[in-house]
């Protein structure tokens, strides 16, 4: 069953009550990382292990999710930031739990070296029992960012003309 969650903005990156944070390192320029994000939706999949399913809807304003497992999510972007920051709200879901979701993609140029630093924000609200689970999940999305992150740019690196 489809749960509608809360619509939140981007001041709940800030007051959430859970904030995953995590941050990695690649070699891709930001703007070249912001098309895969961004412009590339349907590209996710190929990246991002977790994601089975990645579409734009609603003429590119949101995007519909699915994960590895059977999770389902109904997004509206909240910020489209062009080689600076993607942020998306999850408005629908069939995830057990959550009140409300907005994650953050922010890619900044790495300082004394050529590529980027990338930032992903998780910020969610639930009851106890889900701010737990997200605790003690912390360690493996944090791993599947990591490899997402480093999957991508060796795809971006390979890929004829991009760099």
């Amino acid at each position: 069953m489809t749960r509608r969650l809360r619509p939140v903005g981007l001041d709940f990156l800030d007051r959430a009550p859970t904030r995953l944070v995590f941050t990695a390192r690649a070699a891709a320029p930001p703007e070249q990382l912001y098309r895969a994000l961004a412009e590339e939706v349907t590209g996710w999949p190929a990246w991002f292990r977790a994601v089975s399913l990645a579409r734009p809807t609603a003429g590119g304003a949101g995007r519909e999710i699915r994960l590895r497992g059977g999770v389902r999510f109904q997004e509206t972007i909240v910020a489209a930031e062009s080689g600076r920051r993607y942020a998306y709200r999850v408005d629908q879901t069939n995830a057990p739990g959550l009140h409300a979701l907005l994650e953050e993609w922010r890619l900044v140029p790495a300082p004394r070296s050529p590529g980027s630093l990338v930032r992903w924000t998780f910020a969610a609200d639930g009851p106890a029992p889900l701010r737990l689970a997200l605790a003690a999940a912390r360690p493996g999305l944090g791993h599947a960012f990591r490899t997402a992150v480093r999957t991508l740019d060796a795809r971006l690196a390979a890929a004829p003309g991009r760099r």
